[in-house]
C-alpha cells in the first residue's frame, strides 16, 4: 500500500487496519501516523496542562543524580562536541582533527561507532549516588547528537542496540534505579538535532581541505563499502533541509533555541519522529520524570507534540498509579506555563522563594566528560553542591546534579571523591533537606545582597557572593524549623537576626536548638538581636553547612 493509499484508507476509517498487528509497522514506516496519546483528564492544551500538580514525591526528594552519559563523552573533550567538532578552528574541531582526522573522513558517526562502553556498571554507580543522598536518578535517553540510547523502535538503526555499546543504556539504568529504589528519569535532548547539526553541512574554508565538506550531508548511497552500508546517516544528522539564517554564525543557534529568529522550520515527519521516538521511551521504559532540554516543552510553538506528550504521560501516569505521580521538566517558562510543568533553571537557582516547585540543573564539571578538566583538577567541591542544595531547597526547590561519565561508562577517582563527601554530609544533616518545604523567608546574611540575576536558561550560579558563616538559610518541617549556616563559626557562637525576640517570622517560644549533625542540645540565647547559639567545641565532617533545628 502506498503512502496515499494508506493516507485514504484511514482517513475514511478502515477499523481493521487500525487494529491490525501491522499498524505499528505501517506508523514507524509513516512517521506522520502518530503514538496514540493516552486519554484521561489531561489534553494537549496549555489550558488543559495547567491543572497539573506538583507530585508530593518530587517535592520530598529535594536532590536528584543525573548520569548526562552519551557517544559525546567517548572523545572526553566535552560538551557539545558533536556541533563543533564541525566547526573550523574551535578547539574541538582542532581535538578532532589531532584524534581523529578530518571531519570528512571521520564524522560523529564514527565517533558513535567508537563508543562501546566497556566498563559500564550502571548498578554500581547507582548505588554510589544513593549513598550520596539522591533520593531520584536520571539518565540521558538521547542528546542533540540524535542518537537513542535505548531499544528505539523509531530511531531504529541510530541507537545504542545497534550502535556503538550495542546496549540497553536506559532499560540497564532504570534496572538500577529500581534496584536502589529510586525514582527514575529520563532526559531528551534531541528535538534541536535538526539545527543544533547544521554545522555538519559545511566545508573548511581555508587550508588543504577547503572546500570538502565535512559528513553531515551523506547518503545512504554513499555507505558502500564502509562500516555503515546500508545505513542512512540523515535518520542521525537530520540534514536533509536549508540552513537557518546566520547558520554560519556560531552563537545563532541560542537566539534560535525557541524555533523563531530565522532557524528553518523543522518538517512535520521531523516532529512527528521526535513525538514518536519520546512516546515509546515513555510506554517502554515508565520514567517518574522527563525533562526536556527545552523552552516550554519541545517544538513548541511551532508544533503542540510537546503538549501531546505531556498530556500522554500525565494521563498515563494517572492510569497506572491512580494518582499524577509523573514530573516534566522545562525551561524559560512564564508563569502559566509553570502550572503546566516544572521550570527547570539551568546551572543556577532563583534569588526567591518560588510559589511553585522548581529544579535547579547543575555539574560539577561539563556536562559531558571533559578530561582536561579532571587533569587541572577542576571539578566543583562538595562544599559548593550543598551550599546549592541548601540555598535551593530554602527556595521550594530540588538540585538535579550531573557526574560525567567517560566513554567506558565509569566516573574518574576525584568525581567519586565529591560524590562521597556529599554523601558524609547528606547522611548527617539529611533530615534538614528531605521532607521540608520552603519557610516564610528563605534566610538571610550578606550572599543575598550579591545575588546575581539569571540569565535565559538560568546561568547565575557562582556569579554572587561565596556563602560564609554570616549566611543562613531556613526550611520547615511539622514543627520544626530548620536553619543552616552556611560555614562554621570561628567564634563558636552564631547571631540569627530573623529569630530575635519578637520576630514576625518566628513569635512562637523557641524551647530547644539542636545541632542536626549529631542531635547535640546547644545553648542559645534571644534577645532583641535575634537568636544566639554557641555551637560545640569541635567541628564535625563536613562542616561547611551546619543545620540547627529549632523547635
Amino acid at each position: 500500500m502506498n503512502r496515499r493509499k494508506l493516507l485514504q484508507s484511514i482517513a475514511i476509517g478502515i477499523p481493521g487496519l487500525l487494529m491490525s498487528k501491522n499498524f505499528a509497522a505501517l506508523a514507524h514506516e509513516f512517521p506522520e501516523i502518530s503514538e496514540k496519546v493516552l486519554s484521561g483528564p489531561f489534553s494537549p492544551t496549555w489550558e488543559s496542562l495547567q491543572s497539573y500538580q506538583t507530585p508530593d514525591w518530587f517535592r520530598d526528594a529535594k536532590f536528584g543524580m543525573w548520569a548526562h552519559w552519551g557517544p559525546q563523552c567517548q572523545p572526553e573533550a566535552g560538551d557539545w562536541y558533536a556541533r563543533e567538532m564541525y566547526i573550523e578552528g574551535s578547539h574541538k574541531y582542532k581535538f578532532h582533527l589531532e584524534k581523529y582526522g578530518h571531519p570528512s573522513d571521520f564524522g560523529f558517526k564514527d565517533v558513535i561507532h567508537s563508543w562501546k562502553a566497556e566498563n559500564w556498571d550502571p548498578e554500581e554507580l547507582v548505588s554510589l549516588y544513593k549513598n550520596a543522598g539522591a533520593r531520584y536518578f536520571m539518565a540521558l535517553a538521547n542528546h542533540h547528537d540524535n542518537l537513542d540510547l535505548y531499544d528505539s523502535k523509531y530511531q531504529k538503526n541510530w541507537n545504542s542496540l545497534k550502535m556503538g555499546p550495542k546496549k540497553d543504556l536506559i532499560a540497564g539504568w532504570a534496572a538500577a534505579a529500581k534496584k536502589n529504589d529510586l525514582f527514575f528519569g529520563v532526559s531528551v535532548h534531541a528535538a534541536h538535532a535538526w539545527s543544533w547539526y547544521e554545522t555538519a553541512q559545511r566545508s573548511d574554508l581555508s587550508g588543504k581541505y577547503a572546500g570538502v565538506s565535512y559528513d553531515g550531508k551523506l547518503t545512504k548511497a554513499e555507505g558502500r563499502g564502509k562500516w555503515w552500508s546500508g545505513l542512512d546517516p540523515q535518520e542521525l544528522y537530520a540534514q536533509n533541509h536549508p540552513l537557518s539564517e546566520n547558520s554560519l554564525d556560531n552563537g545563532a543557534i541560542h537566539k534560535q533555541w525557541h524555533w523563531g529568529n530565522g532557524v528553518n522550520p523543522p518538517t512535520k515527519a521531523y516532529i512527528e519522529k521526535f513525538y514518536n521516538r519520546t512516546i515509546d521511551l515513555i510506554n517502554s521504559y515508565n520514567p517518574d520524570m522527563v525533562y526536556f532540554d527545552d523552552s516550554q516543552f519541545p517544538m513548541w510553538p511551532v508544533s503542540d507534540a510537546g503538549l501531546r506528550i505531556a498530556a500522554h504521560l500525565y494521563n498515563k501516569s494517572i492510569k497506572e498509579t491512580g494518582k499524577l505521580n509523573a514530573v516534566i521538566t522545562g525551561k524559560i517558562l512564564d508563569e502559566n506555563q509553570r502550572k503546566a510543568m516544572i521550570w527547570d533553571i539551568e546551572r543556577g537557582q532563583s534569588n526567591a522563594i518560588e510559589p511553585l516547585p522548581w529544579q535547579t540543573d547543575t555539574c560539577i564539571g561539563d556536562w559531558h566528560y571533559d578530561r582536561s578538566i579532571y587533569t587541572r583538577k577542576g571539578y566543583k567541591t562538595a562544599k559548593t553542591v550543598i551550599h546549592t542544595l541548601v540555598d535551593v531547597v530554602s527556595k521550594n526547590g530540588n538540585l538535579m546534579l550531573n557526574i560525567p561519565v567517560r566513554g567506558d561508562g565509569t566516573i574518574d577517582e576525584l568525581e567519586r571523591k565529591v560524590v562521597e563527601d556529599i554523601g558524609v554530609w547528606m547522611k548527617a544533616n539529611g533530615d534538614s533537606i528531605y521532607g521540608t518545604r520552603p519557610w516564610k523567608i528563605f534566610g538571610e546574611g550578606p550572599a543575598q545582597e550579591g545575588a546575581a540575576k539569571l540569565s535565559a536558561q538560568g546561568f547565575n550560579e557562582g556569579k554572587g557572593k561565596p556563602f560564609t558563616e554570616a549566611d543562613i538559610r531556613f526550611a520547615v518541617k511539622a514543627e520544626q524549623l530548620f536553619a543552616t549556616v552556611m560555614g562554621w563559626p570561628a567564634s563558636g557562637q552564631v547571631l540569627i537576626t530573623s529569630l530575635k525576640e519578637g520576630s514576625i517570622y518566628y513569635p512562637e517560644q523557641i524551647n530547644k536548638v539542636e545541632f542536626v549533625a549529631t542531635g547535640q542540645k546547644l545553648k542559645f540565647e534571644r534577645n532583641t538581636a535575634g537568636l544566639k547559639v554557641y555551637f560545640p567545641e569541635s567541628a564535625p565532617a563536613a562542616a561547611y553547612a551546619n543545620a540547627l533545628r529549632v523547635t
